[in-house]
This record gives C-alpha cells, sequence and structure tokens, in this order.
C-alpha cells in the first residue's frame, strides 16, 4: 500500500451548507499544521476533538472551518486523519483541496480511504463492498441489507464456513503426514456429513442472491394490457407525476417508458409497453413485440385488465405471457360498469393463481392493496435482517459457486472412495473461493477494480 498521505473532498459537489475535505496519511497533521490558523498547533491536540480556526493559503484566508483531528489507529482508514469542515460552496471546497494539496497531500484515488480502511485490516472486503452499496442504495431494503453487511453479517457466515473447512484439511493433511498415530479409516462419512451442512448452508446464500438483486437493484417491472387498458394511467398514478401521455385513442403508447418509484421500502423499476394486439401498424407491431420480450425477462408482470369491456383473444394472448411468471392482474376502469370478473378471468388461468386486485387508475382506488400485495409477494413478511443474510453483490455470488463447486467434488471423492489426500485438494479450494468474499485470498489487480468502482472521496 501507498504510504503518501491522501486528501480528497468527501461529500457532494453542489453548493451546500457544510463540504468536508478529508486527509488521511503520516503527513496529515504536519499538513494542517501549515494552513490551519487556531489557537493551538492541530498535531499537538487530543485525538477525537474538534478545533475553530481559519485555513490560510500564505497570507491568504482560504475558509473559516471545524477541523476534526483522529489519531491512528481509532479512524475509518486506520491512519491518522484529519477532517476540515468548511462552508460548502463548490469553489470554496475545492479552494481548500487545492491548498491541502499544495502542501504535501496528494489527490486521492476513487475509494482510496475505504481501500486503505480494508488493507489496513478495519475492515474486510465484503464489508467494504458495502460501504459503497450504502451510499448508492436507493430504497429502506437495500439500505438495511448494506447496513447489515456493513455490520460484518457476511463476514461471520463466511468466518464460520471456512474455520469449519480449515478445521476438517487440517486434520486430513495430520493424518496423512502421521499415519502411525493419527487414522482416517471411516473419516469419509464425517466428511461427508460436514459437507453436506456447509452446502446446505451455500445454497441458502446463493439463493439469497435473487432476493438480494432485487433489493439492492429493484423489481424490474413491466405493465402489460390491451391498448386502453390504462396502463399508462396507472404508471402516473404510481410515480405521482405525468409520466405517460394518456388519451382515449388506443395506441397511444408505441414504445417503452421506463421509471422507478418507490413503493413499500421497495424499488420498482417499471416499464410501460404498447398495448398488445394485432394490428397493422408496422411502429405499433415492434412496440408489441417489445413489450412481449419486456414481460419474458421481467421479475414481475402486471396485466392491466379493461373491466368495462369484454375480454377477447387479445387477453388470452397477453394471460399466455403470464401463467408462468410472478403477476399481478389489475382489473381497472371499475368506477364504470364492469363485465370483467375475477371469476372470469379465474377460469383462464388453467388452475394457476395469480393476485387479482380491482382498481381504478383514473380514481385512484385499490392502490394501496396494491402496494400490500407487492411487500407479501416480494418481501415474504418483514425483513429483520438480524439473522438473514441477502448476497448483493454478483461477485460474492460467484464466489459461493465456485465454492459448493468444490465441495461437490469433495461429495464425489468421498463417494467413489478416492484416497484423502483428494479431499483436501477440493477442500482447499472451497476455502480459498470463500476467502475471496472477505478478501483474504484475493490478489491485488481485483482489489484495485473492485475500488475503482467506488466514488471519490470514500
Amino acid at each position: 500500500m501507498k504510504k503518501d498521505t491522501i486528501a480528497a473532498i468527501s461529500t457532494g459537489m453542489t453548493n451546500s451548507g457544510i463540504g468536508i475535505v478529508r486527509i488521511s496519511g503520516e503527513e496529515a497533521f504536519a499538513i494542517i499544521d501549515r494552513i490551519y490558523k487556531g489557537k493551538e498547533q492541530l498535531s499537538q491536540a487530543e485525538s477525537h476533538t474538534i478545533h475553530y480556526g481559519f485555513i490560510k493559503d500564505r497570507e491568504e484566508t482560504i475558509d473559516e472551518v471545524l477541523v476534526s483531528v483522529m489519531r491512528a489507529p481509532r479512524t475509518f482508514t486506520g491512519e491518522d486523519t484529519v477532517e476540515i469542515n468548511c462552508h460548502g460552496g463548490t469553489f470554496v471546497v475545492r479552494k481548500v483541496l487545492e491548498t491541502v494539496i499544495k502542501n504535501g497531500a496528494r489527490p486521492a484515488e476513487p475509494g482510496e480511504f475505504t481501500k486503505r480502511a480494508f488493507l489496513n485490516g478495519k475492515m474486510d472486503l465484503s464489508q467494504a463492498e458495502a460501504v459503497i452499496d450504502v451510499i448508492t442504495s436507493q430504497n429502506e431494503y437495500a439500505l438495511r441489507s448494506s447496513m447489515s453487511q456493513l455490520k460484518g453479517s457476511v463476514k461471520r457466515k463466511i468466518e464460520e464456513m471456512r474455520k469449519e473447512i480449515l478445521y476438517h484439511t487440517a486434520f486430513i493433511e495430520t493424518a496423512l503426514d502421521d499415519p502411525e498415530h493419527i487414522s482416517v479409516d471411516g473419516y469419509g462419512e464425517t466428511l461427508q456429513t460436514v459437507t453436506e451442512g456447509i452446502l446446505r448452508e451455500l445454497e441458502d446464500l446463493i439463493r439469497s442472491s435473487d432476493d438480494g438483486r432485487i433489493l439492492k437493484e429493484g423489481i424490474q417491472t413491466v405493465i402489460v394490457g390491451k391498448p386502453n387498458a390504462g396502463k399508462s394511467s396507472l404508471l402516473n398514478v404510481l410515480s405521482g407525476r405525468e409520466r405517460a401521455i394518456v388519451t382515449d385513442i388506443e395506441g397511444t403508447t408505441r414504445d417503452v417508458l421506463e421509471e422507478q418509484i418507490h413503493l413499500q421500502g421497495l424499488s420498482l423499476n417499471i416499464i410501460d409497453t404498447a398495448g398488445i394486439r394485432d394490428t397493422e401498424d408496422v411502429i405499433e407491431k415492434m412496440g408489441v413485440e417489445k413489450a412481449k420480450e419486456y414481460a419474458k425477462s421481467a421479475d414481475l408482470v402486471i396485466y392491466v385488465v379493461d373491466a368495462s369491456r369484454s375480454l377477447d383473444e387479445n387477453d388470452q394472448k397477453i394471460l399466455n405471457l403470464v401463467l408462468d411468471k410472478k403477476a399481478i392482474i389489475l382489473l381497472n376502469k371499475t368506477d364504470l360498469e364492469t363485465v370483467v370478473s375475477k371469476e372470469m378471468l379465474a377460469e383462464q388461468l388453467l388452475g394457476r393463481e395469480i393476485p387479482m386486485i380491482e382498481i381504478s387508475a383514473k380514481e385512484e382506488l385499490g392502490i394501496q392493496e396494491l402496494e400490500k400485495t407487492l411487500e407479501k409477494m416480494f418481501l415474504k413478511g418483514s425483513l429483520s435482517f438480524n439473522d438473514e443474510i441477502y448476497i448483493t453483490n454478483i461477485r460474492q455470488k460467484a464466489a459461493l459457486q465456485s465454492a459448493r463447486e468444490s465441495l461437490h467434488k469433495v461429495i464425489e471423492s468421498i463417494e467413489n472412495e478416492m484416497p484423502e489426500d483428494f479431499y483436501s485438494i477440493d477442500l482447499m479450494d472451497a476455502y480459498e473461493s470463500l476467502g475471496s468474499i472477505t478478501g483474504e485470498t484475493i490478489g491485488e489487480d481485483l482489489v484495485n477494480e473492485i475500488f475503482s468502482k467506488f466514488c471519490m472521496g470514500k
């Protein structure tokens, strides 16, 4: 790790009440002494104290500031750290940073403060990755999941599995080195039981990645239905603004419209599609095909039915799209005289149970029931994040899958009565794969790549 002193603006580069310039490294106190003017020399100040004064570039006063002094190792990076709290105008914050750099610091690379925290043992890699997830979280559950990981939920689970794998690997290696005193007769049966237990835990974590993706990225949601069924009106109601053009003319929506909204602590990435029907209009036909493609890859399909019009062959085509998907059927326009009922639709579902809700997008009726239904479908009740772990990181999921593959090889070796050294080879491969999640068995290039995706100043 580079030992030079780094500095960066750690608050957003927009005008605000306060801006923070962070300095970390061996020269942090020497640098602040050169530019800070107050009642005392900050290199002599007690750790974790705040001091009022001015930042000066020689004789020029740059800003009136409060400076936080934090001594290693009780800091975020594990190094001596100084944070200059100045006025939040973009010009003045940049001016303070320029003064810090002029007096001995260098500009920090993206994520370099967190990278130093990782390299100095202040956090493991799963916690470091949770830092950026906290910053970029866009809904309540994503934030809570990221905070759980930041507190070490993934780290603790991985450490438990690695500890057990290492114990049995060490036993096998010791027995092979000293067969006169340590016997491995019948040990395969014991190891198989242990390995199967770890595999079950791995499967749970890998399965959680689907829910984790939804928590982090949002539910990929597609609204489908016949033309003029009220799809665009529903999008406008959910988004709280006139996002889509609404008219009585069928086929108004010809291309997809995308909008992210938040319901019950979840994010929905909603796509409003062209009305699905047989048409000779070339452009509208392309929109219909796009609607079908989006529906096939969606996490959720919301089928909007115009309950004031009779069902036809177009409805049957749409129903075929949603039969094998997570879906909700909305019977819209219930403020009018209706001719379509839940019972009529249920007959078309071939025994499949899909939630049906009567709504009026125009009158904004039934929307709360829709929100509650979404919560039940995707959250399976209240999430505590105390015992539950959700894998939200693709890199971590790939490492878990690699460890699972290695442990399956251990089971195969046991069942095929292979020599014990075969067990230890695959056990160590699983151990290494799990170690890459916490950063204990990861190369410098990958570390650099991970932290390069962080924002500047963090």
